[in-house]
């Protein structure tokens, strides 16, 4: 089981890393054949999307998971732990805003390039969901861990807001986003429909965080009560 879930996180990030280099080249080759881009502040822009960053971290996860697969035996430690439980978070409510938002709309971050979209927003996640209910090696955490969960979105969404007012595309002269319900300038209500979409992806990261949590103690119930098992027919010999 171990070997066989080492190989499959070592396939699913040299996937998701040529997926992301990928859509990068492809957007650069978009970008370039208009002379008024900024290539700089696009590349800014590119490695601003939560999808890029979550893949990315998830491109780290997979690594580093799958050589403690190989070079260990039991939970995994408890900062890969929380890092690991962070990012399939991140990557599952990834998946879950664009297939039911974003799916069909054109992001301005070049042409989209049609694999790598799908394995970004649909291997990707889907992966990291099933890696945490059936890999070996997921460690029991507190609730507590929701409000870690959290603090990334939420400075990535305070980022996202502050520097898009004046993030200017030298190609359109308006503010850039790199999603359009967050762009006070296009949404039906200005501000209040940004807000509204805001606190509705807060929550479904707090709630998919928790679940997650809830996934990973329902493991530390089952070995307790296999203890439980062996401690009661210990007694009975």
């Amino acid at each position: 089981m171990r070997i066989a879930f080492t190989v499959i996180r070592a396939i699913v990030a040299a996937a998701i890393a040529a997926a992301i280099i990928g859509q990068l080249v492809t957007s650069i080759d978009f970008w370039t054949q208009d002379p008024a881009a900024d290539i700089p502040f696009l590349l800014l822009g590119f490695f601003s999307f939560f999808t890029i960053e979550s893949n990315v971290l998830s491109v780290v996860v997979l690594g580093i998971g799958a050589v403690l697969l190989l070079v260990g035996r039991g939970e995994d430690p408890r900062w890969f732990a929380l890092v690991r439980v962070s990012v399939v978070t991140y990557m599952a409510v990834t998946g879950i805003v664009y297939n039911l938002l974003l799916r069909g709309v054109e992001l301005p971050q070049g042409s989209t390039l049609g694999w790598s979209n799908e394995i970004l927003h649909v291997v990707g996640p889907l992966y990291l969901v099933l890696d945490w209910l059936f890999a070996p090696g997921r460690a029991p955490l507190p609730w507590s861990t929701v409000r870690t969960i959290v603090v990334f979105p939420i400075v990535w969404a305070a980022y996202t807001l502050l520097r898009g007012p004046f993030a200017i595309d030298s190609r359109t002269g308006e503010p850039w986003y790199p999603y359009p319900f967050l762009n006070p300038t296009v949404s039906a209500n200005g501000y209040f429909s940004v807000a509204f979409y805001v606190v509705m992806i807060a929550v479904i990261i707090a709630v998919t965080g928790a679940g997650a949590v809830w996934i990973s103690r329902r493991g530390l119930a089952t070995s307790g009560a296999e203890r439980v098992k062996q401690l009661v027919g210990e007694l009975d010999e």
